[in-house]
Order: structure tokens, then C-alpha cells, then sequence
């Protein structure tokens, strides 16, 4: 009975009648219309829809657009022009007119077009196009009107269940405003860049919202909405949006002459289970570094390969992609602290940032002739170029840089980041080696390193 009586007490001691946190009604209609409009009335003025404009040439006969058939058959192809055009959404971030978005929103776009939420419509130019971070920078005239502007914020700061709110123009239908929490941080296996660095929110984004705003409740900038994850297109709770600190340091560029982002001239892998019970280390986090340049900051702050780097400045990092982000939010010339696994030992490390050197210089310069390359954009390799075309660290010989549609380079299937290792068994080391080599052959036998991969093309002239 007295045991009976000793779980009776319990029990009432935590039921859920006792345990219910009070409520309040409220006590003024201002508290029952709790509303972001004045933050989303603020803000909407300042973020635009971009519209790109491209033409291609297209032959009016497909048979005769690769040019080997072109060449077999003697024929002149038939070409005709294709307009493309994409939509896209941009935040005013400069009320002179400066606008961020997406790269891949006018990736291409001869006529890019921005209208602001009034229905006025600027013709823009582009100050600069990433494709590393998937940012771009347009102005517009205002002829000397101010516009509104996005403030940015500490996207450092933003935590996971924040609410957010995204704006932009999906599908075409006009500006619209969705609202979501921050569902995580540092997602960074969602593309195939060295600096994609996410915030992930279940704010509705779709197409058309690329570039668009994603903002914090107090009105400032907290990432540009940039992809989502889905099999049909359309938003199902995961979209991903470039952090306002990176996109701060990419307009920084663009308005002072170029991107130049900071280098740590190392490479390295995230620390698994495996490698983290090998090494003595308690949680299998940080990065494992795989290579260091001779010279580059890691290795001049006492770095070498099968250190393991856990965090910069405090801000953890777990792979590649986070630790390249955390570098490249920084300037050339900052001192950031790292904290580091060196042997078997805990550390913390000083490290002056640089940029990548450009050894060899880079000897841009288009192929011409007729040969397999013709059009295409070629330069020696080093870790600046390397850098770039996001290729491994130590990378050296010829790389292509670019290939023009249209051309023979293009028609063979060659692509940015392939490097040139042999023609008609000679091997290249340089750009003036490969021009030599393609110069006055009537046939060629072209060796490719395409990621560690090695291809061969066979072509008769």
C-alpha cells in the first residue's frame, strides 16, 4: 500500500496537467497581428528580377554539327540562330545600382535585363561573373537616383532553427515572399565547387528564385538563394543559399578589380572513422591534409601532409569545400588561427594567407589553325590557374582554360579543366610546346588527363 501510494505521488508530480507551461491571451490586437510586413516592406524594393538573353549557333542540320562529319563530307553547315533566355531573381546590395545574383542566372546572356518591383526595367552590365562561387555582380544606370538596398549580415552568426525569409520571382509570376527556418549549416556536398559553403532553409525556393534574397527577420542579408534539392524541380522544404559573407567578399572584388581569393596551398580529404582511429584522434572530424605546396601558407606556418586541420579562427571545418570557404572569406594578408592535429599533438597554428602564385606564367592564348583544339583557350598550369579551374593542387602542364561553341574544339568534346599530355607522342609541357606540336600535322593522336582519367582522340586532318 505504501509503495502504491510512493508511485501515486510520482506520477501526479509529473503529469501533464502540472507540467503545462501557462498560457497568455493576447492582450492588444498588435500582439495577435504579429507580422513580418514591415520587415518584407522594407526589403522587396531591393530585390529585382534578372532576365538573361543569349544566341547561339545551331546547325540546321544536327548531322553536320560535329565538325569531323563537317569535314568528312565536305560540308559547309547550315547555321541558325536560337534565342535562350533564363530567369532570375537579384538583391540590390548598392543603392547606385549594384545588384548580386547568380552566375549560372546569366551565365552566357548577351542582353541581361533587370526590373525592379515597380515594373521599371534597366538594361545591366556585368562587373564580374564567378563561376567558382556561383555569384555574379551587375550595375545598373539609376542615373544618379538612390535605390534600396539589402544590408548584409554576419552570416556567421545564423543559427540553425532562425526563421528566414526568401525572396524572389519563381516561375515567372511575380514577387514573392516565403518563409522557413534555417535547417542546417555548412552543407557543402550540393555541388561541384571548391567554395560552395550552404546555408540549407525550408523557405520555399523554386526556379526563378535563383539570386534571390534570403533574409533574417531583422531585414538584412543572410545568403543568396542559389539551388534546391528535388526530383521534380519544384521546392520540396530543401534549398540551399550562398552565405552574405562570401558574396560580401566577391562584391568587394568586383568593385576593387577582381575576385582574389585568399589561398592556403594545401589539399586535403575529410577525416573518416577509419583515418581519425589511425591517427589517435577521439571524433572523427576536421581535414586531412593530402598535399602542401612548398612555399604556400600552410606549408610556411609549419604544416606538412597527414596534418589534420579542425578549425580556422574557431569556425569548424570538416572537409574541403568548408575549409577552402572559411579561406576565401578572408583577404590576402590576414592572419587566421588554426587549430590542428600536428603528429600526435593538438595544436594551435598562425597562418598568413596568400594568394596562389602564378609559376609558370599562365601564357594564355586561343588555338588556331585547323586542328582538333582550334578555339579553344590554353595556359600552363600553376596553382593560381589550378586555383581556377578548381584542378588538383600540384597540377602542372597545359590546361585547356575555355572552349568556344561552334568550333572544332567544341565539337570534339574537350572541356575547361582537361589537360594536354601528349600530341603525336610528343609530350607537353608547355603552351609553346603544344602549338608546336599541332602546327603542320595532318593528323593527330591527343593524350587528355581529364580528372586523373586518360583519354585518347585519334584525328585525321
Amino acid at each position: 500500500m505504501r509503495r502504491l501510494l510512493v508511485l501515486l505521488s510520482l506520477t501526479l508530480l509529473v503529469s501533464p496537467a502540472a507540467a503545462a507551461p501557462s498560457r497568455v491571451v493576447p492582450a492588444s490586437m498588435p500582439q495577435v497581428q504579429l507580422t513580418f510586413a514591415p520587415v518584407v516592406k522594407r526589403i522587396a524594393p531591393a530585390v529585382v528580377n534578372v532576365y538573361a538573353r543569349s544566341v547561339e549557333q545551331v546547325a540546321t542540320n544536327p548531322f553536320f554539327a560535329n565538325p569531323l562529319f563537317a569535314q568528312l563530307f565536305g560540308a559547309d553547315p547550315q547555321m541558325r540562330q536560337r534565342v535562350q533566355q533564363s530567369l532570375g531573381s537579384g538583391v540590390i546590395v548598392r543603392a547606385d545600382g549594384v545588384i548580386l545574383t547568380n552566375n549560372h542566372v546569366v551565365a552566357g546572356g548577351t542582353d541581361i535585363v533587370v526590373a525592379l518591383a515597380d515594373k521599371r526595367e534597366f538594361k545591366a552590365r556585368v562587373l564580374l561573373a564567378d563561376p567558382r562561387t556561383d555569384l555574379a555582380v551587375l550595375k545598373i544606370d539609376t542615373r544618379g537616383e538612390q535605390l534600396a538596398t539589402v544590408p548584409f549580415a554576419d552570416s556567421d552568426q545564423v543559427q540553425v532553427g532562425d526563421l528566414v525569409l526568401a525572396v524572389g520571382d519563381p516561375f515567372g509570376v511575380g514577387q514573392t515572399v516565403t518563409m522557413g527556418i534555417v535547417s542546417a549549416l555548412a552543407r557543402t556536398q550540393v555541388s561541384g565547387s571548391d567554395y560552395q559553403f550552404f546555408i540549407q532553409t525550408d523557405a520555399a525556393i523554386n526556379p526563378g528564385n535563383s539570386g534571390g534574397a534570403l533574409v533574417t527577420t531583422d531585414g538584412k542579408l543572410a545568403g543568396i538563394n542559389t539551388s534546391i534539392l528535388s526530383r521534380t524541380g519544384e521546392s520540396i522544404g530543401i534549398g540551399f543559399a550562398i552565405p552574405a559573407n562570401l558574396a560580401r567578399r566577391v562584391l568587394e572584388g568586383a568593385l576593387g578589380g577582381g575576385v582574389r581569393l585568399a589561398w592556403i596551398g594545401a589539399d586535403g580529404q575529410q577525416v573518416t572513422a577509419d583515418i581519425a582511429a589511425g591517427l589517435g584522434i577521439a571524433v572523427p572530424n576536421g581535414v586531412l591534409l593530402k598535399s602542401v605546396y612548398p612555399g604556400g601558407p600552410a606549408a610556411n606556418a609549419g604544416l606538412h601532409t597527414g596534418d589534420v586541420i579542425f578549425s580556422v579562427d574557431g569556425q569548424p571545418v570538416n572537409d574541403m569545400q568548408a575549409l577552402n570557404y572559411r579561406i576565401a572569406t578572408r583577404k590576402p594578408g590576414d592572419v587566421v588561427k588554426l587549430h590542428v592535429h600536428l603528429g600526435r599533438q593538438a595544436a594551435d597554428v598562425a597562418m598568413t594567407l596568400a594568394l596562389p602564385p602564378e609559376n609558370p606564367p599562365r601564357d594564355l592564348q586561343t588555338v588556331g589553325g585547323r586542328n582538333p583544339l582550334t578555339g579553344a583557350k590554353i595556359e600552363n598550369l600553376s596553382p593560381a590557374v589550378a586555383t581556377e579551374l578548381q584542378m588538383p593542387l600540384l597540377s602542372r602542364g597545359v590546361a585547356i582554360a575555355a572552349v568556344a561553341a561552334g568550333t572544332p574544339s567544341g565539337g570534339y568534346g574537350f572541356q575547361p579543366g582537361d589537360i594536354v599530355r601528349g600530341v603525336n607522342g610528343v609530350e607537353i609541357r608547355s603552351v609553346g610546346d603544344l602549338q608546336k606540336a599541332l602546327a603542320g600535322a595532318s593528323a593527330w593522336s591527343l593524350v587528355i588527363d581529364r580528372g586523373g582519367q586518360r583519354l585518347s582522340l585519334d584525328v585525321q586532318g
